[in-house]
C-alpha cells in the first residue's frame, strides 16, 4: 500500500451495489477499497470485490473484534481498519501478515500499538482530536509513526494532509458520495498537482 495516497471508506448497504461502486473507483483510477463491517454484506462484499476486481487493494474497516477480523481475513481483505485499538485483532493480523491499521488518538494508544509492532495508525476521527495539528505533535515523540488520518479530511485540505511526511494515506468518504468516478479523479490531480 505503499503507493497509495487515499484510502475510500466505502459502506454496500446492498450487495448487488458492490460491483458497480468498486468499477467506479478504478474508473476514477482509486483502485482502493476499505469496506465496512457496518453492514450485514460486508464480508460477501469484499469476496465478491476481491474475486472480480483482483489488482485493487481491498480490505475491511470498521473491525472491533476476532471474529469480524476472521472473517474479513477469510473474504481475502488485503488490509484491516479499526476504529480504535484491539490487541487481539492487531495478534492475529500479525500472525496471518495482514496489514492492520488500528485508531489511535492518545500517545498511550500509540505506545500500544508500538509494542504490537504496529507502525502505521488510523487518526479517528482526525477533525475532533486535532486533525493536522494534532498529528504533527504527536509525531514529535513517535517519530517511527506514520498516521491515516480518517474524518475531516476532503478535497479541501487533502493536499495539506499529504504535504505532511507522518501522512501514510488519507481515509474517507467525502469521495462516495455523487459521482464517484469523477469525485476519484479529482483526487488524482490534487494528488498529482
Amino acid at each position: 500500500m505503499d503507493n497509495v495516497k487515499v484510502v475510500p471508506v466505502v459502506v454496500i448497504k446492498n450487495i448487488e451495489d458492490t460491483l458497480p461502486t468498486l468499477q467506479a473507483l478504478c474508473d476514477g483510477n482509486l483502485p482502493v477499497a476499505e469496506i465496512t463491517f457496518r453492514t450485514a454484506c460486508a464480508e460477501e462484499a469484499i469476496k465478491l470485490g476481491v474475486k472480480n476486481f483482483p489488482d485493487m487493494y481491498i480490505g475491511a474497516g470498521t473491525v472491533i473484534n476476532k471474529e469480524q477480523a476472521i472473517k474479513a481475513y477469510n473474504a481475502g481483505a488485503k488490509f484491516i481498519v479499526s476504529p480504535g485499538l484491539s490487541e487481539e485483532v492487531a495478534l492475529f493480523c500479525k500472525e496471518k501478515g495482514i496489514a492492520y491499521y488500528p485508531g489511535c488518538v492518545t500517545p498511550t494508544e500509540i505506545m500500544k500499538a508500538i509494542s504490537l509492532g504496529i507502525n502505521v495508525i488510523k487518526f479517528f476521527p482526525a477533525n475532533v482530536y486535532g486533525g493536522l495539528k494534532a498529528i504533527k505533535a504527536l509525531a514529535g515523540p513517535f517519530p517511527q509513526v506514520k498516521f491515516l488520518p480518517t474524518g475531516g479530511a476532503d478535497e479541501t485540505n487533502l493536499k495539506e494532509f499529504l504535504d505532511c511526511d507522518k501522512i501514510f494515506a488519507v481515509g474517507g468518504s467525502w469521495m462516495m458520495k455523487g459521482d464517484i468516478a469523477q469525485n476519484c479523479k479529482k483526487i488524482n490531480e490534487i494528488i498529482n498537482g
